[in-house]
């Protein structure tokens, strides 16, 4: 079902094309409130893509420091499942915010390339509305952003992937 979208990586118009095709399929298939998608530079994290980007604006980016909810999808290159708003509330700062939109439940996936996670893919929607099967459903798309999160973070001026004796 994922591979049906490698076709749309021929399209014109990306990264933004393919990012466009996988929320659609994402919800069709596991549902969501909010899609966004995050690459790591260095120390941050910037957004390339939002279905809300009112709320949560495209190029809007946050400092990652050693959390232990980084240290679990982006050093461990685990993903993670938030099924209550405490949660949500564990895990990030604009947990607030989260709230305001109606979101209370959060599947982040880490999307890795040559050893690396590069950024993570995120999955919100109403407290209690995601399961294992859903994160399950979701992660087979995360690899499918691999290309077009490289040609962000290169068109965004990305600090360069770290080399295996970094």
């Amino acid at each position: 079902m994922p591979a049906t979208l490698l076709p749309r990586l021929a399209d014109p118009g990306q990264p933004a094309a393919l990012f466009d095709a996988l929320g659609a399929r994402l919800s069709e298939v596991v549902g969501f409130r909010l899609f966004t998608l995050l690459f790591v530079d260095g120390q941050e994290v910037a957004r390339i893509h939002s279905s809300d980007p009112e709320a949560y604006p495209v190029s809007g980016r946050k400092p990652m420091s050693r959390t232990p909810w980084g240290d679990h999808v982006l050093h461990a290159q685990k993903p993670w499942l938030g099924r209550t708003m405490k949660d949500i509330e564990w895990a990030f700062f604009d947990h607030a915010l989260i709230a305001s939109l109606g979101c209370g439940c959060c599947i982040n996936l880490p999307v890795v390339y040559d050893g690396q996670v590069i950024g993570t893919m995120n999955l919100l929607d109403a407290e209690h509305r995601y399961t294992e099967t859903h994160l399950e459903a979701a992660r087979p798309f995360a690899p499918l952003a691999i290309p077009a999160f490289l040609a962000a973070r290169q068109g965004a001026g990305a600090a360069p992937l770290a080399t295996p004796e970094d």
